[in-house]
């Protein structure tokens, strides 16, 4: 990759990463539905300056990938992320590409789990186990708020399979990405006006939580499907693949330094191991030690 793809890939890191601090600031004093429904609406309308649908747009496509990849995991983690840090929601994210293996073998003909792909599984299976640890044995909120995480990345992963068609149907990916968080904004309208009435808080939105919806949004979400689908055109999909391995780190350091939180050794652990699976998949270094022999 050249070194503006690299900035890129970078930069990418942080904004999704900011997104787990962000959320974390914006669920002090809002619900997690209202959270997701200002990330996604405000998200759409930013998009909508730059990239308007299409009048025959594929709208039964763009809800299923909405929900998919938007409306439930984003609802998933911020609610987990009321019971734990915003580095621990991190690292267990950094699981979609894992994931992603077993969907992919399951619903896919061209991508099947080999060996590798096994040994990466199991690694990266051993480092959930090592961080969520004793949490399963005592049970309680942060226990289902991890799960919660682990089911936002299993959403991920057959966003992920699913948003293969969208090459196959001729839309363009800014297309698809402004598609997709439009018809999010609808998903999550009704929940979020059901469960959380955010018209019946006590006091508005403090100006630091209105901050964090709009670097959720404008930020987090729209900004970083741009660069998103540059990276994608540019270094395509396995040098993206990289992201995943660097998400958790301004994650845990904003989570660290701003907010206070602290990361338990295991915690740590189970993060290096996730990443060394992940580095399995992506082969690359393992290549260069077989060539290097």
């Amino acid at each position: 990759m050249t070194l503006r793809v690299w900035l890129w890939l970078l930069s990418l890191s942080v904004l999704w990463g900011g997104s787990f601090f962000f959320a974390k600031v914006a669920i002090g004093e809002l619900g997690p539905f209202t959270v997701v429904f200002a990330r996604v609406a405000l998200a759409a309308l930013a998009l909508a300056l730059f990239v308007p649908l299409r009048r025959d747009a594929p709208w039964p496509t763009y809800f299923a990938m909405g929900f998919l990849n938007n409306a439930l995991p984003f609802s998933l983690i911020f609610w987990g992320q009321t019971e734990i840090a915003v580095g621990v929601a991190s690292i267990l994210n950094a699981t979609t590409p894992l994931f992603t293996l077993i969907v992919a073998h399951v619903l896919t003909s061209d991508e099947k789990i080999n060996g590798t792909k096994v040994t990466a599984l199991l690694i990266g299976l051993l480092g959930v186990v090592v961080l969520i640890g004793p949490d399963v044995l005592v049970g309680g909120s942060a226990l289902w708020a991890q799960a919660a995480c682990l089911a936002a990345a299993l959403s991920y992963a057959f966003a992920g399979v699913y948003g293969r068609r969208f090459r196959r149907m001729g839309i363009a990916p800014t297309e698809a990405a402004a598609g997709q968080v439009t018809a999010s904004a609808v998903l999550i309208l009704p929940v979020m006006l059901i469960v959380e009435r955010p018209w019946l808080l006590p006091a508005p939105p403090s100006p630091t939580v209105c901050l964090a919806l709009a670097g959720l949004a404008l930020l987090s979400t729209a900004l970083a499907y741009v660069l998103y689908f540059r990276i994608l055109a540019a270094a395509g999909a396995t040098n993206l693949l990289l992201v995943t391995l660097l998400i958790p780190i301004p994650a845990i350091l904003l989570g660290a330094v701003v907010l206070g939180e602290q990361l338990e050794p295991r915690q740590f652990a189970g993060m290096a191991l996730i990443g060394l699976g992940l580095v399995v998949i992506d082969g690359r270094i393992a290549g260069r030690l077989r060539a290097a022999k």
